[in-house]
């Protein structure tokens, strides 16, 4: 092990303590998308404390923040998620995915000045819904940056990320109410509006190419079972391989929608909740050096099917790795059969084997970004 890589590990233990309270208190108090303001405010303090400058609300974003450390030419990037789910809190861990980036931020800061690095992190809202990295990315961020990182909570370890392209609307249908005994011919029923819709989905899947996902929630649908459902209100995720299948396979499930106002007589309203995320593009070179530290860790790479469930889930990560080079490995946290989005496995993003993920990814994250200033001044 070099020097460096020596280095970076006893910075990350010193901190070891601090970073497990960090994620141990966000696991604590979840926020959803878009409201995350005291995790906003708390994963930058141990980065402040440290002499990182820190921006808060950055680009005009209230939860979003930026921290910078160093003045070298070559630039890297972490990535620290922290929203939560509604409901369920903070079951993908993105308490952890917070924690390892400041870790991994801390790690490299103590040998940015000796190896010409600056170190960026930046603090991302709403990746469960919301986009927020997107919206940042068309504000101005990620600039410039050489390399963006961040490694994110799964049952076992898969090193490359392969999510879906995905949309995410909300669908909402308008009505009239009417006594749904006295006068039903009056009524015009919103809630069966979704119904001919969803009928309409399952029955378009059979030509919906076998990788493409399309599923939803009704939110809301009528109040009292002796009125018409005036309105009826849901949210829909339509999934594929890239954005490109994506625009080809959308307009067709929407027009599923469209058919439920047609048969009903309700009138249709779609909102886009965020633009589309995007696939994942891997710089494969900097997954090597990833694998290559996990290994050295004592970590393992899950084979064969578990290998290939949780890294096909969506993320916003996706669009940055499309205009920045970018690796987002998956860390594995021992919670089979627990598995993302369940409420056991929110369980299991504190504890012995939570904590000991959150130091190995970000000892092998700050490992990376110095192979990576290896490669960079090896190339010609």
């Amino acid at each position: 092990m070099s020097g460096e890589k020596t280095a970076v590990r006893a910075a990350v233990g010193r901190v070891a303590e601090d970073l497990v309270g960090l994620s141990v208190d966000l696991h604590a108090r979840p926020e959803t998308a878009w409201e995350e303001h005291h995790a906003a405010a708390t994963v930058p303090e141990l980065l402040d404390r440290r002499g990182f400058t820190v921006t808060p609300a950055y680009l005009g974003l209230p939860t979003a923040f930026h921290a910078r450390y160093g003045s070298g030419p070559l630039r890297i990037a972490l990535c620290a998620e922290y929203d939560a789910l509604p409901g369920l809190g903070h079951a993908c861990g993105h308490n952890l995915i917070a924690a390892s980036s400041i870790g991994a931020a801390l790690g490299l800061a103590e040998v940015a000045d000796d190896l010409g690095l600056t170190v960026e992190v930046y603090g991302t809202p709403a990746e469960e819904g919301g986009g927020g990295k997107i919206e940042m990315l068309e504000r101005g961020a990620f600039a410039d940056v050489d390399l963006a990182m961040m490694v994110h909570p799964a049952p076992v370890d898969v090193a490359e990320a392969r999510p879906f392209a995905v949309s995410h609307s909300r669908i909402s249908y308008a009505g009239r109410s009417a006594h749904a005994a006295a006068y039903p011919e009056d009524g015009v029923n919103a809630a069966d509006a979704f119904t001919v819709a969803q009928v309409a989905i399952g029955l378009l899947r059979q030509q919906l190419p076998s990788s493409s996902r399309v599923h939803g929630i009704v939110t809301a649908a009528g109040s009292a079972p002796n009125a018409i459902p005036e309105s009826a209100s849901g949210r829909w995720y339509v999934r594929a391989e890239t954005l490109a299948e994506l625009a080809e396979i959308e307009p067709r499930v929407l027009r599923c929608f469209e058919a439920g106002a047609l048969a009903t007589g309700a009138t249709l309203e779609i909102e886009a909740e965020s633009k589309p995320y995007a696939e994942f593009r891997t710089d494969t070179a900097t997954l090597e050096d990833y694998r290559a530290n996990a290994l050295e860790l004592g970590r393992e790479f899950a084979l064969g099917g578990l290998a290939g469930r949780m890294n096909r889930a969506s993320t916003d990560m996706g669009n940055v790795s499309q205009v920045v080079p970018a690796i987002h490995p998956y860390i594995g946290i021992g919670s089979l059969p627990a598995t993302n989005h369940q409420r056991e496995f929110a369980a299991h993003c504190v504890g012995p084997e939570a904590e000991r993920a959150l130091l190995d990814g970000a000892v092998a994250l700050a490992w990376t970004g110095v192979d990576r200033l290896r490669r960079e001044r090896s190339e010609p």
